[in-house]
């Protein structure tokens, strides 16, 4: 895909406001393509990754860039939407996390899937990852190729030959892959936010998962964290 020049073809870019997100939409951008960012706001404890999802599409050059509100948090089941839960601060360990978020993807992708078919766009971009994560399995290989899948067999445009493919440009890189390839892009890793509590301003509890990976990512990449932690 990448050594593919898109100029002018319209994608939609699935952005967070986090490091992934940025980076992918860096990656789109430079592939030629128009970029319609979607952010989603489903009730996360860390809204303040919305705010920074705004700052990343303008420093990026994003054609549009639209919030939907879907709330999950109705439905809880996630340190990340139910306050009565706490987020795991002990680092990762064995198992699907308490951060995991019920559909929380399925979701992304089917807004995103909305949006491209009303835009005429024949590309979504999602910067989920199977190496440096916490093991969520709307993050593998298998569930984004069964989504496309399911995406040419559920739209209009399709239908009529016009085939969608998600782009998942992260799948196999390791985080300080990911940060080298985005600085080499240009991306500005200040304005964005990881941490899975950060506060009104951004700045990160250093302690989730989120941050560790984070932190070690630009540790293994040798490139300086603007990251702003509370524990340092």
């Amino acid at each position: 895909m990448e050594s593919e020049r898109r100029t002018g073809e319209r994608a939609v870019a699935l952005l967070s406001g986090g490091l992934d997100s940025a980076t992918v939409l860096a990656i789109a951008r430079s592939a030629g393509y128009a970029c319609h960012a979607l952010s989603v706001a489903y009730g996360q404890r860390h809204a303040a990754e919305l705010d920074a999802a705004a700052r990343v599409a303008a420093a990026l050059g994003a054609r549009e860039h639209r919030i939907v509100d879907v709330d999950l948090a109705q439905f809880g089941g996630s340190a990340l939407t139910d306050s009565r839960l706490d987020v795991p601060m002990r680092g990762m360990q064995p198992g699907i996390p308490v951060t995991y978020v019920p559909a929380r993807n399925t979701v992304m992708l089917s807004l995103a899937l909305a949006w491209a078919e009303t835009l005429g766009a024949q590309a979504i971009f999602i910067g989920v990852n199977a190496v440096d994560y916490s093991g969520y399995p709307d993050c593998r290989p298998e569930y984004i190729a069964a989504f496309e899948t399911m995406a040419n067999l559920a739209t209009k445009a399709a239908v009529e030959g016009a085939r969608l493919r998600i782009h998942a440009p992260l799948m196999a890189l390791s985080k300080a892959d990911i940060i080298r390839r985005g600085a080499a892009l240009g991306v500005d890793y200040a304005l964005t936010v990881s941490c899975y509590q950060a506060d009104a301003t951004g700045a990160a509890c250093g302690l989730c998962d989120a941050c560790r990976l984070r932190r070690a990512g630009f540790d293994a990449a040798g490139l300086p964290d603007p990251t702003r932690y509370i524990v340092a």
